[in-house]
């Protein structure tokens, strides 16, 4: 028999809701529409329709389930069969099954009596955000495809296609047929066809059909999205999937560069003119024609091809990227001599030449000189490199740069052929900043601008801090140079001798000195941030071959572009001296010029001081990293590491005779860290090996304060490099004597005492740093260097520290000695023991157990 519930509805009425699209059989039988204005005189009310949750064999019996359509407030019953729930089609109550099992035959009998049935997680993701159930005509398991839009290309097998379809079905997705803007999902068995091709373009996601079957598996996760990125990215159809590559023209680093990113995006790579290849990707500037004829099924496509694929995260049309051969070498000869010998040869000939010669100006034009290029060395001098017709109005009308530097050059006019020196040098700054204006333009268009783009195919290449860490204030610099460009070209267009350049410098040096630090100091950083990216993600590495094969970078790579603005600076310091040179000493720029070199000085004396900071900074943290158990106090914004020193200790006080142990000398403290003794299963950061794991282990963070003397001990033969700090800790009465010997020959032992000393005089407000340096005999302090380079002290160590690792093993008591000394002296002083009287109990009492210590020192406190 049914469990009928006793939970009534308060209202009353449905709490069904509907998610879908109505049909016109709903809107017929909807009885919820009805206008308040309609034209029926009809009074009575309409007949309220109670829902009914129907809990059949195992859902009746999950406590949970039941809990949550209490708190939802529908009512339920409990049936084992559908046979005993006599009254499933009255018209009193909207029935709804919830069924745990999909593959039962009590589905496939509730679909064939057109009933509404929901699966278990349904019911408790409406409870967990206070849904009403959703309505659905067809069987709903759960909801982790619901909004869905699902379309399927490249399946053969009808059985598989359905069972596909019924997934997605009862997962809440839609399927479509036809591939429209509609659809959020492509489920491919194939990367061919039409519909490939156009979510390829619209950058919609394509999968497998693994990830359906995987959500299936995750049916009963209540909070479990399949649209989620990080488990849809795990079955996405890789670029190069059902495709056999073949690399030509290309060097052999390159070949096997190429042949790796293949199979990391799901393809694979064969030798040439193997008859499976399906794609050859040619190097078209060194390939001008193909060592065969290729087959028809063949793709002949540049490597442009290539890279798009993988910076799209997906297989690009063939039809824009296909390899076209050259002409022949001889078929263009033969066609040369026939114009050359027609009566017109002479014009022929004289249109060529001025080609060739517009030609040759245009390469000249290039922002970016060629990497090789013999004739330079003897024709052009070091320091002047480009030609004044390098103008961006020359350099952009050849496609060269961007279009935000095509700007019109004022100076349409030639100018004339001789010139002063002044104004000749004049030119090459306008020059440089001109060519300096177009690099950070490309920088900005070509790289920047695309990478912070939205709606990229395939999602983000870099992450925004990525981003921001790579490029910084480039921005900013660009702005500040346009500025400065345009003020010289006013300058060249209307020159005279008495025109001032340093006026320029000095209007924009405020703005120089705001811009540069932020980015030169955390260059090496980008460059870091460059490097790590582009072997961590391929579609950044397809991202800069893409673009940095195009002519505005110069075949120059990113990093390299990007170091222009570190050396800007310093070139146009260079270029006002000169200037200066050739300004009279009556021309009032020459003492503007001098103050607008002060004033680059100034800037690039900043950088110098804010990269000092920043490397200051990294260093704090390269300690804390490097050093386990470093105190946190050791951060601070006044300290600064001032050296390191790797030395052995020669005594027992702080760590064992003989251990290594590495001196960290800031400006008010030391911090004293020993070598690390190796563990056996090390531990494994979750986040990855980013760091190194750490070598040293904190001994003690001493103030330069406590340190009384340093002594200076005299070299012999059975003391070489050695010297000591006399320390006192607050905690102590008498002074300690901690000795250790240089490991290594930088720095020398006098310099770093004398630097020891001049921070401990600081730190303590003495001026006679001098005085704090004492010599001393070997013999006097008990210091002997001659053991620790011995074979037979290396081996009593070891056995000394292994023996301390076993005793500690097998030790009863983990109470460190001093812990257990501290807490008798506690003990004994509330109860009135002289510390002599305390100390014999001490040696009394060594085996007295950790709990009965902490037990009376408790005790004591409470007193």
């Amino acid at each position: 028999m049914a469990d009928n519930s006793m939970l009534v509805s308060e209202t009353g009425r449905s709490l069904l809701a509907d998610s879908s699209v109505l049909d016109s059989k709903i809107i017929e039988t909807s009885k919820d529409n009805v206008l308040p204005g309609s034209v029926l005189d009809v009074e009575e009310e309409m007949p309220q329709i109670e829902t009914r949750v129907v809990l059949v064999q195992e859902a009746g019996k999950r406590e949970e389930l039941l809990k949550a359509l209490e708190e939802i407030k529908v009512p339920y019953i409990k049936t084992e069969t559908i046979e005993e729930l006599g009254d499933s089609d009255s018209p009193e109550f909207e029935t709804v099954f919830v069924v745990s099992d999909f593959q039962d035959s009590v589905l496939n009998n509730l679909c064939k009596a057109d009933c509404r049935v929901v699966g278990p997680p349904v019911v408790l993701h409406c409870a967990q955000k206070g849904e009403p159930l959703p309505f659905s005509c067809r069987p709903l398991y759960c909801a982790s495809m619901l909004n869905l839009v699902l379309c399927f290309t490249g399946f053969r097998k009808k059985d598989e296609l359905v069972k596909l379809v019924t997934l997605v079905h009862h997962m809440g997705g839609i399927i479509r047929r036809d591939f429209s803007s509609k659809v959020t999902h492509l489920v491919a068995n194939s990367t061919h066809g039409d519909k490939f091709r156009i979510a390829v373009s619209l950058g919609t996601p394509i999968v497998k059909a693994e990830w359906i079957y995987k959500a299936w598996e995750k049916r009963d996760e209540i909070d479990f999205c399949a649209a989620d990125d990080d488990f849809r990215n795990q079955f996405k159809v890789p670029p190069f999937q059902d495709c056999m590559l073949s690399f030509l023209g290309f060097s052999d680093d390159e070949t096997a560069n190429m042949e790796e990113m293949t199979e990391m995006q799901g393809g694979h790579y064969l030798p040439v003119g193997d008859e499976r290849c399906t794609h050859l990707v040619v190097e078209e500037s060194t390939v001008k024609d193909l060592p065969f004829e290729p087959l028809k099924k063949l793709y002949v496509v540049k490597q442009e091809w290539f890279w798009g694929s993988i910076q799209m995260d997906a297989r690009a049309g063939e039809s824009m990227y296909l390899f076209e051969k050259s002409e022949s070498p001889g078929l263009k000869k033969s066609v040369s001599l026939l114009s050359l010998s027609t009566p017109n040869s002479n014009r022929k000939r004289r249109r060529l030449k001025e080609t060739l010669a517009q030609l040759t100006r245009e390469t000249d034009m290039s922002p970016f000189p060629p990497r090789k290029r013999p004739s330079a060395e003897h024709s052009l001098s070091i320091g002047s490199l480009l030609d004044i017709s390098n103008t961006p109005d020359s350099s952009a009308t050849n496609g060269e740069t961007p279009k935000s530097c095509a700007r019109p050059s004022k100076n349409s006019t030639p100018l004339p052929a001789k010139q002063s020196a002044r104004w000749q040098v004049a030119k090459e700054l306008y020059q440089t900043e001109s060519n300096y204006v177009d690099i950070l333009t490309t920088i900005i268009q070509l790289f920047q601008v695309p990478l912070e783009k939205e709606g990229q195919l395939g999602g983000p290449i870099l992450a925004q801090e990525e981003i921001k860490t790579i490029f910084g204030s480039i921005p900013d610099i660009l702005d500040v140079h346009t500025k400065i460009k345009e003020d010289l070209e006013d300058l060249m267009m209307n020159w005279t001798e008495s025109k001032s350049i340093g006026d320029i410098i000095l209007k924009y040096s405020k703005d120089l000195l705001k811009t540069y630090p932020p980015f030169v100091n955390f260059f090496e950083m980008s460059k870091e941030t460059i490097t790590r990216c582009e072997k961590q993600k391929p579609r950044f590495h397809a991202f800069l071959k893409i673009n940095q094969a195009k002519p505005e970078c110069g075949r120059q790579s990113l990093a390299e572009l990007l170091i222009r603005p570190v050396q800007r600076l310093p070139s146009v310091a260079l270029l006002l001296n000169d200037i200066k040179k050739h300004t009279a000493e009556e021309n009032p720029d020459k003492i503007t010029l001098e103050r607008a070199i002060e004033s680059l000085k100034e800037v690039m004396t900043h950088i110098n001081e804010d990269k000092r900071k920043t490397e200051a900074q990294r260093q704090f943290f390269d300690v804390v990293y490097e050093v386990d158990g470093c105190p946190a106090n050791l951060l601070s914004s006044h300290r600064s590491l001032v050296q390191r020193l790797e030395t052995v200790a020669l005594g027992d006080d702080l760590c064992d005779r003989g251990e290594q142990v590495t001196l960290f000398l800031f400006n008010d403290c030391l911090e004293i860290a020993r070598k690390r003794h190796k563990v056996i299963g090390a531990f494994k950061s979750p986040h990855g090996h980013t760091r190194p794991p750490a070598s040293l282990k904190h001994v003690v963070l001493m103030p330069l304060s406590q340190i009384k003397k340093v002594l200076d001990i005299r070299e012999t033969e059975d003391c070489r490099k050695a010297f000591a700090l006399v320390v006192r800790p607050p905690t102590e009465l008498n002074n300690k004597l901690l000795s250790f010997q240089m490991t290594t020959e930088e720095p020398p032992k006098e310099d770093w005492l004398k630097t020891l000393c001049r921070h401990v005089a600081n730190t303590i407000c003495k001026a006679d740093a001098e005085n704090l340096i004492y010599t001393a005999d070997p013999d006097s302090v008990e210091v002997s260097t001659k053991d620790m380079d011995s074979t037979l002290s290396r081996a009593s160590r070891a056995i000394k520290k292994t023996s301390k690792k076993v005793t500690r093993a097998f030790s009863f008591s983990k109470t460190p000695k001093r812990a257990l000394r501290r807490a008798l002296m506690s003990h004994s002083a509330t109860e009135g023991i002289s510390p002599s009287s305390a100390n014999e109990s001490y040696i009394g009492s060594r085996l007295t157990s950790t709990s009965s210590l902490a037990v009376s020192d408790w005790a004591v406190q409470v007193k």
